[in-house]
């Protein structure tokens, strides 16, 4: 059961009129709960007719939000192999890959950070590290975001990464 907005009374969930007073229900896109006005006091989404906030939700339900790839970066001779996850920052300090980078002194502490983008893929951007980045031999400014192919070759100060993306 939901409340009418306007007279207050309970009527059925997939009412789109008060039956008791007749007013036209309108729903919030964000939230889906019942209100009246532009906005939803409860979360600030827009307020919608029942009409369009059905097409919205049967619309939202049945989108399929594409898979990201896995990136995956090795070093077979120094037995690293890890899985990047987006936003992830590479160092000896920070990051989900501390363990891994904790004994090369060439990394920075903050070195460089791993990004997916449903436009251009993978990508790396140098933090302002110390000893540099490169992507297959070529050195990559600080802040400037850099996108990865399948085969690449990453290097981390003097640390060399195989890119494999599926």
């Amino acid at each position: 059961m939901i409340v009418c907005p306007n007279c207050k009374e309970e009527i059925d969930d997939d009412s789109r009129y008060c039956d008791q007073c007749g007013q036209s229900l309108l729903f919030c896109e964000r939230c889906g709960r019942v209100g009246i006005g532009r906005r939803c006091t409860s979360c600030g989404g827009l307020m919608l007719s029942a009409n369009v906030h059905a097409h919205t939700v049967a619309t939202t339900a049945h989108r399929v939000e594409p898979a990201v790839p896995q990136i995956t970066l090795s070093n077979d001779e120094l037995h690293i192999r890890f899985t990047g996850s987006d936003g992830a920052i590479i160092g000896r300090r920070q990051g989900p890959y501390t363990q891994i980078f904790h004994q090369h002194m060439y990394v920075s502490g903050t070195h460089a950070r791993l990004n997916y983008n449903p436009g251009s893929g993978w990508t790396v951007t140098d933090m302002h590290s110390s000893n540099g980045t490169r992507l297959n031999g070529q050195p990559l400014q600080p802040d400037v975001v850099v996108p990865m192919r399948n085969g690449d070759t990453l290097v981390i100060a003097n640390v060399s990464l195989h890119v494999i993306i599926r």
